[in-house]
């Protein structure tokens, strides 16, 4: 039997797809073991299953099959974002709850207005990420309701870690919104206490991180992986200060290399490698190379991110992405400046020069209009799709034996996104 047809075959069996285009080269990779459950025949099942899927379909058809192959994953979905929301009232109570002291009363009143502010009202990817690739690695029965609880918990981690993140950032930003209201900082009565408030959510993390792991085998892990987390994101939020210090527009620092090394810090590691790392490390995959391989895969995505982030600052919907961009005001060093550089004439440099990193509503728009004029919004619909088909093959090459599932849904969320 062709290969071809043996795929359709299986795959009618294995998904409901709505769309079948063969790509035999892919054919190697069904044969090599899965760690999936620790099973090796569920194991098997379960990677036939992803690979059917994701290798005999377009990549984009794929994304458009993931996002609208019927109710079933909708609904899904849907109740897994629902469970996670709902959860936030049991850590809310925990870290919060009575500790017997009443003189730190008003301390934890003051807490829990800053988590219920903070915390809540993102779009929760990064919590959601670590409780989907949970269960893309660990067997349904294994996924009992207290190992659930743990998930959900680590989730929230990670978004009070995104949530420590962004008081602070905005800070130093000076931004002036944030998921559709107020940065909290600029909340009247908060100002420069928000920085007390954000060190208050970083604790929290390790809180919560005692109260639900410290008896599992994987606790140290998930200590040592949030703490390095930070370290490595703070060291990008760093070199992103130090390379556009306010006031100070140095053109020639602004280098693709020095964007990198920006991007990778202060956005991949916490945002893309964290949740997977945590999944993997509670579904008993603590293995270097395994844990290199995602890394691999993630860190490109996590720059794909960010350059869509830098393109949306400026180009997209403020209505939409919930804040009003600032990078050209702040002397960012932004994707877009970058490949403006990289592209002007003389003249046009010495336009950036005079407008770049100003406050001025007319300077800004002069930058904006000099970013057009170079064509730079047709140059990222270009880069959104090389980075993409880039990803798929790390996907290919990276990704067993994981489930390619786990790097899919990411790769998919993002692809395209508006917010």
């Amino acid at each position: 039997m062709p290969p071809s047809r043996w795929l359709r075959y299986v795959g009618a069996f294995l998904l409901p797809a709505p769309c079948w285009a063969p790509r035999v080269r892919w054919l190697g990779l069904l044969r090599q073991p899965s760690l999936v459950h620790g099973c090796p025949v569920l194991g098997a099942w379960h990677s036939a299953r992803r690979w059917c899927q994701a290798w005999t379909e377009e990549p984009r058809a794929l994304c458009s099959s993931l996002r609208m192959n019927g109710d079933q994953k909708s609904d899904a979905y849907a109740r897994e974002k629902r469970d996670f929301i709902q959860h936030f009232s049991q850590i809310l109570n925990v870290l919060t709850e009575e500790t017997g002291q009443p003189e730190t009363g008003d301390a934890i009143a003051r807490l829990k207005e800053v988590l219920e502010y903070n915390a809540i009202g993102g779009k929760y990817n990064r919590g959601l990420t670590v409780l989907a690739a949970f269960q893309e690695l660990v067997e349904p029965k294994k996924q009992d309701a207290d190992s659930l609880q743990r998930v959900l918990t680590v989730g929230w981690c990670v978004e009070l870690l995104q949530a420590f993140f962004l008081v602070l950032d905005d800070i130093m930003d000076s931004s002036l919104t944030r998921r559709g209201q107020l940065c909290w900082y600029k909340k009247p009565g908060i100002g420069l206490d928000a920085i007390n408030d954000a060190l208050l959510m970083e604790a929290c993390i390790y809180r919560l991180l005692k109260l639900y792991c410290r008896e599992q085998p994987y606790y140290l892990n998930l200590i040592e992986l949030f703490l390095q987390t930070t370290y490595q994101t703070e060291t990008g939020q760093t070199l992103d200060l130090i390379t556009a210090p306010q006031g100070d527009v140095d053109l020639d620092r602004f280098t693709e290399k020095r964007y990198k090394s920006i991007v990778k810090y202060k956005t991949a590691f916490y945002s893309f490698y964290l949740p997977v790392a945590a999944a993997m490390y509670m579904a008993g995959i603590d293995g270097e190379e395994e844990h290199a391989n995602a890394k691999k895969i993630l860190l490109e995505m996590g720059e794909f991110f960010q350059i869509q982030d830098d393109y949306l600052d400026l180009f997209g919907d403020p209505s939409v992405t919930g804040k009003v961009g600032t990078d050209i005001q702040d002397n960012k060093c932004s994707w877009l400046v970058v490949q403006c550089l990289q592209r002007a004439s003389p003249e046009q440099r010495q336009i950036l020069q005079e407008n770049y990193g100003q406050k001025e509503a007319e300077k800004v728009a002069r930058v904006k209009a000099l970013y057009e004029e170079l064509e730079l919004p047709a140059v990222f619909r270009q880069y959104e799709e090389d980075s993409y088909s880039c990803l798929m093959g790390l996907i290919e090459q990276y990704a067993a034996p994981l489930p390619p599932a786990i790097f899919l849904g990411l790769a998919c969320k993002i692809y395209k996104r508006k917010k």
